[in-house]
């Protein structure tokens, strides 16, 4: 099967597991779904693969839910809750990175075979690591920022597409320039870094656009809590 036909089935079994989440578990299921995206999405990250005639990194699908898992909140429960889960995301996300690089400083048995697996996924470039968190935190508080904005001035249900696609857009741009900037600014040519910074946005604002008719479905939805 072609990777842009396991790509498109893929952001749908994404975006439907979190309404899953969300239907089934509420808030909490959806606060759980923060810290479990950051953390997939990092690992992910580190596969190539190639997809409409681009070179992308796997990770822009599970990274995506998170913008709309934040709309939700929003939506639902107010700028506090969706602010609550931002914060607990880049917890998360900290975490990750500095229990696993203490797991790389022990020496392995010699009857060991996983290191060399976890240095590959976990041994970041500093510079990389940071781009990451910076990218995060700025670009979801952003998010959340620009969605209740966009509400204040289109409150209609029937035009929540408006707040979801504008506030994920904006802040998945966001996001964009600062993780690439800092990761590869510097690192690549600049024509090389720009078509970086190109590809990866056009995926996430595909992304973007696939989540439209999710963040209807939850709005809609009355979970067991």
């Amino acid at each position: 099967m072609p990777n842009e036909m396991l790509w498109l089935g893929f952001a749908l079994i994404n975006f439907i597991i979190v309404l899953l989440f969300y239907k089934l578990f509420g808030k909490s299921g959806l606060f759980v779904w923060i810290g479990f995206s950051t953390v997939v999405a990092n690992l992910q990250v580190v596969k190539t693969i190639e997809i409409f005639g681009l070179t992308a990194t796997m990770g822009n699908i599970m990274y995506g839910t998170a913008f709309l898992v934040t709309d939700i909140l929003n939506e639902k429960y107010g700028e506090k809750e969706a602010k609550k889960a931002v914060w607990l995301g880049f917890a998360t996300l900290i975490s990750l990175t500095v229990i696993m690089q203490g797991v790389l400083l022990f020496k392995p048995d010699e009857t060991d075979f996983a290191q060399g697996a976890l240095e590959t996924i976990f041994g970041l470039i500093p510079r990389i690591a940071l781009g990451s968190l910076a990218a995060f935190i700025i670009s979801q508080y952003a998010d959340v920022a620009i969605y209740s904005y966009i509400r204040k001035k289109f409150p209609s249900d029937r035009l929540l597409w408006v707040r979801n696609n504008g506030s994920t857009m904006i802040s998945q741009l966001i996001d964009t320039l600062i993780f690439t900037s800092i990761a590869f600014l510097g690192v690549y040519p600049f024509s090389v870094w720009v078509q970086i910074f190109i590809t990866t946005y056009l995926i996430k604002f595909v992304v973007a656009i696939i989540d439209t008719p999710f963040a209807y479905l939850a709005k809609k939805m009355k979970p067991y809590e």
